[in-house]
């Protein structure tokens, strides 16, 4: 049997040296940066003439100024040549930058140091689009959740051991010179990872690249917007940096001041958090089923926002000094950790999808810049959360706590307008709801679908559940053709408009409609979608496949198309059927199903008819109503 686990992707080649090359970059920049810090706040008292807390916000500020001023030529890079060699040079100017890193960590030049922090910078800069650009063609389409979820959970979980390590050899003797080792040794590592990597060829090897950083950056905005699915997609993972930016800036001081915490709580608290995230990119795999799941995305986003506002009202009313043990141990903390895990966890079902819709649906050959720009809204959207943050604990005086309550109110706004804009979100969140809680669905040959062009499903119809059991099987968005008197029901007809179904009725009662619907189906396989129709025109009475009518022939004389049989099996008896009397008329016979969704080969459009199309699909259904 085939592994089907994302796990398999590290014992293998074309990934592998990918994930630890990323894996020890992201470890380096974030060993190296936060080192730094603790060196300036403990070892120097500050630098340059400024006071601690002012260096600590110049770091990350240089850190963050390269995303800004280099993405967009990073960008332009990644698609113009080929991907390993780029990444092989990145490692190469990684590996220059921690040598010289190192003889300044070694002898204390501070000084140089924070020059130096700006180029890790911006080696991350040009690092950030090729490291996702590569890996739609390093990994099928059925592998990049999985992928970009050990990617997400590598990342993270190099933040978390980054910043400990930092704390950690802080405590030798003479932390430079032990730091300085381990920054050159993690370099070389990760060109050495690099160098393993397996070729990606250029996706616009004719692009001419342009050193001008604001008149590209702008360029790349308006690459971005192309696709407008993509560019909303691309606003809502930048608003998870936004709010992983808030909640991380926050922990010292939420730590110290509201539990009352010594520096271990600190340590446990990004811990949790970045484990719960680490977790939750893992789930994204199982849940999703092996392919792009939007309805996750819904999913995560409430989860964000319902342990964010539980964060708040379980906050100790009278906080005792603790440390790290207490906040696992003590009930008092102990639903601070297992908020702050939710909120890691329902993080990560949030991020790992969009990031995989955003490389599946950005064109192949401006994917890398589509990238950078998404850094670009990264690093633009977590300098306004430190803004905000600034502005709201400090000018207008709200608690953290009070402050993280603002922010998951705010993220159900957010949520509410991207899911508005970009109906798919919404309408796969209920397809997934319900494809896993009422139904159990297993799929058969749905391969025989085509994956790109036109085509026509048709399908026995058995319930008012048919469609939606459908277009959460099929990977590609599908049009359906429906009884346009369920338009007039107040919940299903929204929910059916938003799906972009298509209303249908008799031609003797409603000729307008009947009309229209036609024209309808014929722009919507011209435009080179997949349209599905229910030949019998209306929900079978007794299980049986009834007779096709004719409108499918006449779809097809106006429109030859691949038609590819269906069938479903396992709805009849439910709520929505038939069975018993007319469907919401009784009580189901069963409170869940287990539904079976079959396809047959396709049939050329010259050898299709209603007839024949009804016994293949009457053979596909078998004796199984």
């Amino acid at each position: 049997m085939e592994d089907h686990s994302q796990f398999r992707l590290l014992s293998e080649r074309r990934f592998l040296p990918f994930f630890v090359t990323q894996f020890a970059g992201a470890f380096n920049d974030n060993l190296f940066k936060n080192a730094l810090l603790l060196l300036v706040t403990y070892t120097a008292g500050g630098l340059f003439g400024l006071s601690a807390d002012v260096v600590v916000n110049l770091a990350a500020m240089l850190f963050i100024l390269p995303f800004f001023l280099f993405s967009a030529i990073a960008g332009q890079v990644a698609d113009r040549y080929e991907k390993s060699a780029v990444i092989r040079w990145i490692k190469f100017a990684e590996v220059v930058i921690m040598g010289v890193a190192a003889v300044g960590l070694w002898f204390g030049w501070y000084e140089m140091l924070f020059l130096l922090l700006f180029l890790t910078g911006v080696q991350s800069a040009f690092f950030g689009p090729v490291k996702y650009a590569i890996l739609p063609q390093a990994l099928k389409d059925s592998e990049l959740v999985g992928g970009n979820a050990l990617v997400e959970m590598g990342t993270f979980v190099a933040i978390l051991v980054g910043t400990l390590m930092a704390g950690v050899m802080m405590k030798a003797p003479v932390p430079g010179p032990v730091i300085a080792v381990a920054v050159a040794l993690l370099a070389v590592a990760g060109l050495i990872a690099a160098l393993r990597i397996p070729k990606a060829e250029a996706a616009a090897p004719d692009l001419k690249i342009r050193f001008r950083p604001l008149q590209e950056t702008w360029k790349l905005m308006a690459i971005a917007r192309d696709n407008h699915n993509v560019f909303l997609s691309i606003l809502a993972i930048s608003w998870f940096w936004f709010l992983g930016a808030a909640y991380l800036t926050q922990f010292p001081n939420f730590a110290k001041t509201h539990l009352m915490g010594d520096e271990t709580v600190v340590t446990i608290l990004l811990a949790i958090f970045t484990i719960g995230i680490a977790a939750g990119s893992i789930a994204c795999e199982r849940l999703s089923g092996h392919k792009i799941e939007l309805g996750i995305v819904p999913i995560g986003s409430l989860g964000l926002s319902f342990f964010g506002i539980d964060l708040y009202f379980n906050m100790p009313e009278q906080p005792i000094p603790s440390d790290w043990w207490m906040i696992i141990t003590d009930p008092h903390y102990r639903q601070v950790a297992i908020d702050l895990l939710a909120i890691g966890i329902f993080g990560g079902l949030f991020i790992v999808p969009l990031y995989a819709y955003v490389q599946r649906e950005a064109s192949p050959d401006t994917r890398a810049r589509v990238i950078a720009a998404l850094n670009i809204f990264n690093a633009l959207f977590m300098v306004i959360s430190a803004l905000l943050a600034m502005l709201m604990l400090g000018v207008i005086g709200l608690s953290i706590p009070e402050f993280f309550l603002v922010l998951s109110i705010m993220n159900l706004i957010v949520a509410g307008f991207v899911y508005q804009q970009v109906p798919d979100f919404a309408l796969r969140f209920v397809i997934w709801v319900l494809s896993h809680t009422v139904y159990r669905v297993s799929h058969h040959h749905l391969d025989r679908i085509p994956e790109e062009g036109p085509a026509l499903l048709v399908c026995n119809h058995v319930s008012y559940m048919d469609a939606l059991v459908i277009a959460g099987a099929v990977r590609r968005p599908v049009r359906f053709v429906m009884d346009h008197n369920i338009f007039a029901t107040p919940i299903m007809g929204s929910f059916f408009r938003l799906a972009k179904t298509i209303p249908i009725g008799p031609k003797s009662k409603v000729p307008e409609i009947y009309e229209a619907a036609f024209n309808r189906i014929d722009e919507e396989l011209a435009a080179g979608h997949l349209v599905c129709i229910f030949p019998e025109g209306k929900l079978t009475k007794d299980g049986e496949v009834d007779t096709f009518k004719s409108g499918v022939d006449m779809i097809l004389q106006r429109r030859p198309v691949t038609v590819v049989p269906m069938a479903l099996r396992g709805l009849w008896g439910s709520f929505f059927s038939h069975c018993g009397g007319p469907a919401f008329s009784h009580l189901p016979k069963r409170f869940w199903s287990r539904i079976h969704l079959l396809a047959d080969y396709p049939v050329a459009p010259e050898e299709a008819s209603a007839t024949m199309l009804e016994n293949k699909v009457k053979v596909l259904r078998g004796s199984q109503p």
